[in-house]
């Protein structure tokens, strides 16, 4: 298996409202997405947003409670100043702030908020993991 992901798919309670979040982030929507599902390009790979009953149903297994998933998306940013900028933005967009950016322990900037559906996004600047022209993070070797 090749050391890779293609598509992060979030099951959403309301599909069409976390649609228009993301559009009104400026996000756009692929067009030719299936029937029930919104699929967005996000670099080298896509979020995809799909009725989280479905998305259970389709896996086999039960659709779970709301709260910590135990996991967060990240977004990357260029620089400290854009984290707030994206949060304001974030803000606007309908997005519940859940944690105000702040100095990270690692030596970073970070803050949190959550989608109209309770999903986890982290918005960072880290000094350490710099974005290359394409937005795409290199890690260190």
């Amino acid at each position: 298996m090749e050391q890779r992901f293609t598509l992060v798919t979030l099951g959403v309670q309301d599909l069409e409202k976390c649609t228009r979040f993301y559009e009104r982030l400026g996000w756009r929507r692929s067009v030719r997405a299936a029937e029930g599902v919104s699929f967005f390009q996000c670099g080298g790979c896509a979020l995809a947003l799909y009725p989280r009953a479905d998305l259970a149903r389709e896996a086999g297994i039960a659709p779970g409670g709301d709260g910590f998933g135990g996991f967060a998306i990240a977004y990357n940013t260029r620089s400290r100043d854009e984290v707030d900028a994206v949060l304001k933005e974030v803000r606007s967009a309908g997005g519940e702030i859940v944690k105000p950016a702040e100095e990270a322990f690692w030596g970073g900037y970070s803050g949190y908020f959550r989608d109209p559906d309770g999903n986890l996004w982290e918005v960072a600047w880290n000094p350490g993991f710099p974005l290359d022209e394409n937005g795409v993070v290199r890690l260190p070797e």
